[in-house]
């Protein structure tokens, strides 16, 4: 496999997303997605390889926002990767690969960028037409980030620091996503 054209440098944050071979599944049930989330807090969060900034997993792809703490988070991801998939074809009694590839990276280099991204990570669910509202998807950060639940996963200070309140924070995901300026992030789902 030929090495990842992107350079991972600590102190910065970066999108990070993968999805099922074929396009398939990778969550079937509420376990599978309980245990990705346990997998992400023993290899990226107690490795101190990352912080979460916010995350969504959905039934056939995952997406992180992350702000690099260590120069082992790309080994640390194929931990979690590896040890993901080793249970879930256990639990299904299959064999082989189950994300299409290794997962993708994007370096976040801007604020607005960022904010843009944690709207749009939050806004998968209601896009794909899971859920009519970002609230509902149980499986993502943004029910940290407007005080419905709280969570020790995701690191949301900052982000809603900007917004100055987690009501502000909802009005700004709620804008309907054709006036938000991200477009090119757009993960083909």
């Amino acid at each position: 496999m030929p090495r990842r054209q992107i350079v991972f440098e600590t102190g910065r944050y970066y999108h990070i997303y993968n999805r099922g071979h074929n396009r398939q599944a990778i969550f079937f049930n509420r376990d599978n997605y309980i245990h990705f989330l346990r997998l992400i807090n023993k290899y990226l969060i107690e490795t101190n390889s990352a912080d979460i900034i916010a995350y969504c997993l959905m039934p056939n792809h995952y997406h992180l926002l992350v702000y690099l703490r260590a120069d082992h988070f790309s080994k640390s991801m194929q931990r979690l990767s590896v040890s993901y998939v080793k249970a879930f074809n256990k639990s299904y009694q299959r064999v082989g690969t189950l994300f299409q590839r290794r997962f993708q990276a994007i370096l976040v280099d801007r604020d607005e960028y960022l904010f843009q991204l944690t709207r749009y990570i939050h806004l998968n669910p209601v896009k794909a037409k899971l859920v009519d509202k970002a609230e509902d998807w149980e499986f993502s950060s943004y029910r940290e980030y407007v005080d419905l639940r709280p969570g020790s996963l995701p690191k949301c200070e900052e982000v809603r620091s900007h917004f100055n309140s987690a009501n502000n924070y909802r009005r700004f995901v709620e804008r309907s996503i054709q006036t938000a300026s991200i477009q090119h992030l757009m993960f083909d789902e």
